[in-house]
Order: structure tokens, then C-alpha cells, then sequence
């Protein structure tokens, strides 16, 4: 977002925020604290789940899907914006004593919840990643769920809210970081077998530190973890499978699905969509060849269109980086961006042979995951009689966000449905 500092060089936006204060010493705000993070139960009942958004700013979820950032006000006080909106959306919340495990949320009291927490290391093909174990109190046996990654190179440990949102509702949950971040050994990939095999040594230590506590056991993954997780639960079996917004067709499907609803959703007919396609392929074949050929068919394609108007619209997933950047920056960096992605791998012998109970959970508006051809085929297998359930949700975009136009036109999410986690708690637990 544009702000009035943002369009002064560096050293006279720093000036313009002196002049004002913004940075006085009496004004300075004060970083978020590790010791803040956990889950709240306010007064009311209600749970809020404090997270790090940044080294100075907080982010707040409740199970109804509400979201907003705190930015520091004043010592113990923090004012919220609108899920990622930045728009003040009136609440605040006091961070009065972390230590203390005491939050108010608009004058509400609350306190932190307690679980059981056990930090773990274990080995997966010769990886050695960093996990957490999260159960609710008590010695009563509990339904575990392993939360799998998507493409982030985030810490998990560090940024899944859903760790404590499950114990929350008597709900184990084991997080972990995948190989290449967070505090996990091992070479970044994307490769489904390799994250398969580490989501099912994620399962196995998990149900090792629970041990007699340990229920039915499962995966819930979002995005690329789409792929992994039914893939993990066909090679040895699961009690059940959340995929939230994930895709039941291949990568460079994704792309090509992308593209066709860039230019559909902006009026444009069959003619245009068929030479988007042509832009489609023409970018497949440097994906497929790990950004070392098809270079010269891109520049074929960019020189036949690249002044009709559509052709300004072409983004898909990933295609509008190779069609911006020039060759050599492309032989450089692309092959850092999805090493080990099987482009053209095809979901379906998997979930046509897997027995497990999965739930779907799909984004009706998701550009960047498009859900119709999943959910069609979804329910063709739900037909045919796998243990599918699924839900689009008509309003929401990738990650399950719901969002606002800006003046722009650009998309400001502001909240998940209220129905997406009470979907996933009430499938755990009834299963």
C-alpha cells in the first residue's frame, strides 16, 4: 500500500516521519514479544490466537475466521487493522505482562491456554527437521493432526496458528518445519515423494511422543501440501486428509487454469483464451525443462501478441515471471524457485486408489489455485464412490481468504469464511 512517505526517497520519508514525530523516543514502539504468542480464552468464550506477524507487529485469529495485525499505541497497548487491510477496524487488545498469560480483547479478559508442549527433532531421508508436538491437558487419548506445508519457506513452527487452535478444541497437533527452513536440516525441495516421506515420518514421531494419548491420526495441508499429503497417506495409511485449498490437477494445469481465468474474468472470449494457451505452452516448456530451454518459442509467443491488449493480463501462477524477466536472470534464479516440482504430475491414480476420508476445502474465487476442474473431479470420485467430501467456498480466494477490492482493483483479504475451521474440527473429531 501507497502511503504518503512511500513516494519520498529513503533519507526524506525518514525526515517526514521525525517532523511528525512518528519516531520520537516518547513514541517508539516496542517489539512484539515471543512471550505473547499462544491461544486466549476470553471471558466471554471466545479464543482468540495471538501470532507473530513481524518482529513488531502481532496477528490475531479467532476460530470464526476474524483476523487483524496490532501495531503498537502505547506501552501494553495495541491497535488492530482489518485482516490485512491495514484499515483500523476498532479493536484493541492489552499486552499488559506477557509472563502473566493475561490478554484483554476490547476491554475482555482472557487467559492463555495451557498444553502440552514437546519439542522434537527427527530424521527423514537424511534430514534432520525441528517438530512440536501440541496436546490439549489430560491423559485422555485424542485425535492427532499433522499439519503439512505448502511451498512457504516460512517456519511453520513459528507462523501456524492452527497448532494451537486444534488443542484448543481437544485436538493434538504436530508442526514442523519442512526440510530447508525454519530450524530443519536438509535441501529445500518441492519434490510430493520427498515431502510425502517427511510428512509420514512427521506422523510416525508424532504418534511416538503422544503414545498412549495418541487417537486416530491424520494430515490436514494446505496449497502444494495438496499434493503431498494424500500421496503420504497412500504410501502408508492415515485415519484421514484435510486438503485446504489444493488441487486435484497438476502444476502446469494450475498454470494453464490461471491464465484461462485471467482472461475470462475479463471478458474476453474462446479466440483469446485459445492464444493465451499458446502463451501457456510456450512457458510450460520452460518449466519443464528447469528453466534451461523453450526460450526461444517464449520469445516467438511475445513478439506474435505481446502488443494485442490482452496479452498485458497474462499472469496464470507462475507464467508472468517467465514472461517479465529477461533470459539470463531466468537461467539463474528459476531453478531455485521449484527445484524438484514434478510439473506434470497427475493427482488422480492417487485419489482414485486412496481409501482414506478426506475433506477438500476450495476457494470459489482462488486466481491462483483456479477450483473448478478440482472440485469436478472431486465429485466425479465422490461418485464413484471415494471417501470424499468437499466445499467450495464461494467467496474466498487462495489461502482461504475472503477480501475486499482496493481502489486499485487488487484484492485486500480481509478474513477466512467462519464455516472453514469449525469444517475441519467438526471432520476430526466426528471421524
Amino acid at each position: 500500500m501507497t502511503n504518503a512517505t512511500s513516494l519520498l526517497p529513503r533519507g526524506l520519508a525518514l525526515c517526514a516521519l521525525l517532523a511528525a514525530g512518528a519516531l520520537s523516543p516518547a513514541a517508539a514502539a516496542e517489539p512484539a514479544d515471543q512471550a505473547c504468542i499462544g491461544s486466549y480464552r476470553l471471558q466471554d468464550g471466545r479464543d482468540v490466537d495471538l501470532a507473530m506477524s513481524d518482529e513488531s507487529h502481532y496477528r490475531w485469529r479467532m476460530k470464526d475466521g476474524t483476523s487483524g495485525k496490532l501495531s503498537w499505541a502505547a506501552p501494553g497497548d495495541w491497535t488492530s487493522t482489518l485482516g490485512w487491510t491495514e484499515r483500523a477496524d476498532g479493536h484493541r487488545v492489552a499486552l499488559p505482562d506477557c509472563a502473566s498469560g493475561r490478554i484483554a480483547f476490547d476491554g475482555i479478559a482472557g487467559e492463555r491456554l495451557a498444553f502440552d508442549v514437546i519439542e522434537t527433532r527427527f530424521v527423514s531421508a537424511g534430514a534432520t527437521l525441528a517438530g512440536r508436538l501440541v496436546l490439549p491437558p489430560g491423559r485422555n487419548r485424542v485425535p492427532i493432526v499433522v499439519l503439512v506445508h505448502g511451498s512457504e519457506r516460512d517456519s511453520a513452527r513459528d507462523y501456524y496458528a492452527l497448532q494451537r487452535q486444534f488443542p484448543s478444541e481437544g485436538i493434538g497437533a504436530f508442526v514442523y518445519d519442512k526440510r530447508g527452513t525454519g530450524a530443519s536440516g536438509g535441501r529445500y525441495t518441492q519434490n510430493f515423494l520427498t515431502l510425502a516421506n517427511d510428512a509420514i515420518a512427521a506422523l510416525r514421531e508424532a504418534r511416538r511422543l503422544a503414545g498412549a494419548r495418541a487417537g486416530k491420526m491424520g494430515y490436514q495441508a494446505g496449497s502444494q501440501g495438496g499434493w503431498v499429503a494424500p500421496l503420504a497417506a497412500k504410501i502408508e495409511p492415515a485415519d484421514f486428509v484435510i486438503v485446504s485449498f489444493g488441487l486435484a490437477v497438476s502444476p502446469l494445469d494450475e498454470d494453464r487454469a490461471a491464465i484461462e481465468l485471467d482472461m475470462t474474468r475479463r471478458g474476453y472470449g474462446a479466440d483469446v483464451v485459445a492464444k493465451a494457451m499458446q502463451v501457456a505452452d510456450a512457458t510450460a516448456a520452460v518449466l519443464e525443462s528447469d528453466f534451461r530451454e523453450g526460450y526461444e518459442q517464449v520469445a516467438r509467443i511475445k513478439q506474435r501478441y505481446g502488443a494485442e491488449p490482452w496479452f498485458k493480463f497474462v499472469r496464470g501462477n507462475v507464467s508472468f515471471f517467465i514472461l517479465e524477466k529477461p533470459e539470463a536472470e531466468l537461467r539463474s534464479v528459476g531453478p531455485t524457485l521449484f527445484p524438484g516440482t514434478p510439473m506434470d504430475y497427475d493427482a488422480l491414480p492417487v485419489l482414485r486408489n486412496l481409501r482414506t476420508p478426506q475433506l477438500w476445502l476450495l476457494g470459489g474465487e482462488d486466481i491462483d489455485a483456479p477450483s473448478a476442474e478440482t472440485a469436478r473431479r472431486l465429485s466425479a470420485l465422490a461418485k464413484d464412490g471415494a471417501p470424499i467430501r468437499f466445499t467450495v467456498f464461494p467467496h474466498a480466494e487462495h489461502g482461504m481468504y475472503e477480501f475486499e477490492l482496493g481502489a486499485d482493483g487488487s484484492r485486500l483479504s480481509t478474513r477466512q469464511p467462519a464455516a472453514y475451521f469449525p469444517q475441519m474440527r467438526d471432520f476430526i473429531k466426528a471421524r
